[in-house]
């Protein structure tokens, strides 16, 4: 059985717009479960095999003649599903139902107003009084000769076909994004796509998806044992408590401390895992091993090889120790399924390992079981609760799987460890204190391979920077930082200087994600 063939869906195909998970994010809010394939991927035979009630084509940074570029099959449009093109989606449908489309002489990018020129199930509601909108566009190409037996819905200045649409074969095309805020009404436009349309019925909700999840896990373990590797972040919990309520006893997890965690992260584990849930819990206490290969090692990739590594190693030494194992369980979630070639076939540059630990070795012989990868990270959170996982633990802001090194450029040592665990714990704690916590996506504080003078009262000291890094997003792809008022910097910054021997000078990283990344390694 496979969530993704059961349900009704959304299919949403893939032409590399910065966008798409957006609009997979949108449909799903509705209540209804969507999905992301790439144009490379799909074929008109793969959808007669799935329940797809409605398609989306995203936008893209491609030319609709580059042909050399892109894939799309075309006898998916004879399949009599109803299709919705948004912006190079929407030229790709014209096209190849025999409009065209040319090069703008004014490219649009940005907000643009747009003017309703007839009525249309798909904008229904979405008008103000005076039949206008304001829409975000973002192309240099448009749609100039509509297909044979379309109609203009709207148009804006310089684009007199924004929305088109064939109202018997139920195709509709828009220049612009209706999936980004500042379309307004834009979710308005998506929703009668979706209900009016495709007359779909709301199937996706955190309730929805426990009981099928726990389903799901039990007809693919039985009555087979499975381990998890879990870290006490929020995908690994979420997973962990799953296969708790799917197969109970025949779960072992098995809990690596790194040496690299949190202040009180194990004991926080033990308690929730170990003592409250009553998960058969492995507690691996290994921060010497870690600390010791972690010896002199300067290289960013090298730091995170060495501890997915031996994490692999020691994960692999303690699961020999349990009998009959089937299966493995990993928190894997939609968007590293999504940026993994297999599912979009799209090629992107490596800016860095990933922040989990990654696959076992093919010798373990396991079966994987990853019961989110159909989940972004707010479903995940969402599930978590109706899981009754304390809010604690599902509001937790993401933390890498390498944890504090790489929050430390440079070499790693017992006492930087000691410094920075401290740092961070007071910043986090007067977030939490200033209720400022659950408004930040990622906080964090590192320590920079710098040291600076300062003085404290009428000593000469030299020592380490703390970086603060706090950022707002929707899912870790894009961000941008949180901008705190002077009083709360002032204070974090005379907290941590104060009550941290080690920690001379306090800075606050403003720059956003990209051209950065979040985490400094």
């Amino acid at each position: 059985m496979n969530l993704s063939n059961n349900l009704n869906k959304i299919l949403i195909i893939d032409f590399g717009s910065q966008f798409t998970q957006l609009i997979t994010r949108r449909i799903r809010e509705l209540g209804i479960f969507s999905e992301i394939v790439s144009h490379n991927k799909v074929k008109k035979a793969n959808i007669i095999k799935q329940n797809v009630s409605g398609i989306i084509l995203s936008g893209g940074p491609l030319n609709v003649y580059e042909i050399n570029k892109f894939n799309f099959d075309k006898k998916i449009l004879q399949l009599g599903i109803p299709v919705l093109g948004i912006c190079f989606g929407h030229q790709i449908l014209s096209k190849e139902l025999g409009g065209k489309v040319k090069k703008s002489n004014h490219r649009e990018f940005g907000l643009a107003e747009i003017k309703k020129v007839d009525n249309s199930k798909l904008t229904k509601n979405f008008f103000n009084k005076k039949n206008k909108n304001n829409v975000w566009m973002s192309h240099a190409d448009q749609v100039s000769k509509m297909p044979k037996n379309f109609k203009v819905i709207a148009s804006s200045k310089n684009s007199k076909l924004s929305i088109i649409e064939n109202h018997n074969k139920k195709f509709y095309g828009v220049q612009f994004h209706p999936e980004v805020t500042h379309t307004n009404n834009g979710k308005i436009l998506l929703s009668n796509f979706v209900f009016l349309i495709c007359k779909m019925k709301k199937n996706w909700s955190s309730k929805d998806q426990k009981l099928k999840l726990i389903k799901e896990i039990k007809q693919q373990v039985g009555n087979n044992k499975v381990i998890c590797g879990l870290s006490g972040g929020v995908d690994s919990s979420v997973v962990a408590q799953l296969l708790n309520k799917a197969i109970g006893k025949n779960l072992t997890c098995i809990f690596v401390n790194n040496g690299l965690l949190r202040k009180n992260e194990e004991t926080e584990v033990i308690n929730t895992f170990k003592k409250k849930l009553k998960i058969n819990l492995i507690y691996v206490k290994a921060e010497k091993e870690f600390i010791k290969k972690l010896t002199n090692v300067y290289d960013p990739e090298k730091k995170r090889k060495i501890i997915g590594n031996l994490f692999i190693k020691i994960f692999e030494r303690y699961a020999k120790k349990i009998k009959d194992v089937k299966f493995l369980a990993q928190g894997t979630l939609y968007p590293d399924l999504i940026e993994s070639k297999s599912v979009t076939g799209s090629q992107t540059s490596k800016i860095k390992s990933h922040h989990n630990v990654g696959g076992l070795p093919e010798k373990m012989k396991l079966k994987l079981v990853e019961p989110l990868k159909f989940l972004f990270k707010d479903e995940v959170r969402k599930l978590g609760l109706e899981l009754n996982l304390s809010k604690n633990i599902i509001s937790r802001h993401p933390f890498p799987g390498p944890g504090l090194a790489i929050r430390m450029p440079g070499v790693i040592t017992n006492e930087k460890i000691k410094i920075l665990k401290e740092a961070d714990y007071h910043f986090i704690n007067e977030l939490r204190k200033s209720n400022l916590y659950h408004k930040i996506w990622q906080a964090y504080a590192a320590l920079l391979p710098v040291k600076t003078v300062g003085v404290m009262g009428d000593n000469r000291t030299y020592e380490h920077i703390c970086l603060l890094r706090a950022i707002t997003s929707e899912d870790g792809m894009t961000a941008d930082f949180y901008n705190f008022d002077k009083k709360f910097m002032q204070n974090i910054s005379n907290k941590i200087i104060n009550n941290i021997k080690g920690i001379n000078r306090v800075v606050y990283d403003i720059t956003s994600k990209p051209p950065s990344t979040i985490e400094l390694e």
